[in-house]
């Protein structure tokens, strides 16, 4: 197993150092830089002038309202929209630059779990998780696929015989740790979650805040994050980025976001769910 993830990480340096005359990276500089945002959909205007910073090693939850343009937001971040206006700085990179080895870059350094799971219906987990393995390393041998899926998996909290079945055959709660192994299969820095936690019971959701909460101390992750789960937020989160009024109005603490005077934030934060939502933390 060690020289599975040292073949892969050798492979990954080697890849990473190509890409690296295009990119110029800060490591004081933030993972994701979004400056004047625009997302228009013929007359309907979604982002205006959005501007937002990610940390490097935060937990960024993301907020609104429905229809205020969370999962457009995070879809044109990972380059499956092409926006109107705006610049987007990721990994270092230019997201929106045309060269091929700078958009391959950022997507070999990026995880994504959607808001189903997107799991590939006709294929087992172990044969899911080993998508992005064969897109990014096809000349690794068919064992140490196997191998390293193994090990993603049993990484997202699911047992080993899960890697032979297929979605199907598997909880909501396992299938959204299936999705987690898969965005994990290529070690990225950098992963997207859309409400990661939608549909499980409470402890399910619980566990699987924990699960990621441990997974960030010990992968070193970022991790956008847009959920409606209150609980996740004040379990979870080092930062809350509120999207309203088409733009971020706000990124902060929830303990500072709970002062802010605007009227979606005061009926989120401070309504009954919220209200309870603090107490059970505190």
């Amino acid at each position: 197993m060690v020289h599975g993830d040292r073949l892969l990480n050798a492979h990954a340096a080697s890849e990473e150092r190509t890409a690296a005359r295009d990119v110029v990276a800060d490591a004081d500089a933030p993972i994701i830089r979004v400056r004047g945002l625009v997302n228009r959909f013929g007359r309907q205007l979604v982002h205006d002038g959005l501007d937002l910073d990610v940390r490097r090693g935060e937990i960024l939850g993301v907020v609104g309202g429905s229809g205020s343009g969370k999962s457009v937001l995070m879809r044109t971040l990972l380059g499956l929209l092409t926006p109107s206006a705006g610049a987007i700085d990721i990994l270092g990179a230019d997201a929106r630059s045309p060269d091929p080895s700078v958009r391959r870059h950022i997507r070999r350094n990026i995880g994504v779990l959607f808001q189903d799971g997107a799991l590939f219906s006709s294929l087992t987990v172990g044969e899911n998780v080993q998508v992005p393995l064969k897109e990014y390393y096809p000349e690794l041998p068919d064992s140490l696929r196997y191998e390293l899926a193994l090990l993603k998996v049993k990484l997202a909290g699911l047992p080993a015989d899960a890697l032979d079945k297929l979605p199907a055959q598997l909880s909501g709660g396992m299938r959204k740790r299936a999705a987690l192994a898969r965005a994990l299969a290529l070690d990225p820095p950098l992963l997207f979650l859309d409400e990661p936690t939608a549909g499980l019971d409470p402890i399910s959701a619980a566990a699987f805040d924990q699960l990621l909460h441990t997974l960030r101390a010990a992968l070193g992750l970022t991790v956008f994050l847009i959920t409606h789960d209150l609980d996740t937020l004040y379990a979870i989160c080092d930062r809350v980025a509120v999207l309203a009024d088409r733009k971020i109005v706000a990124v902060a603490p929830l303990s500072e976001l709970e002062k802010l005077d605007h009227p979606w934030v005061q009926d989120y934060f401070n309504g009954p769910r919220g209200r309870a939502a603090r107490a059970a933390r505190t």
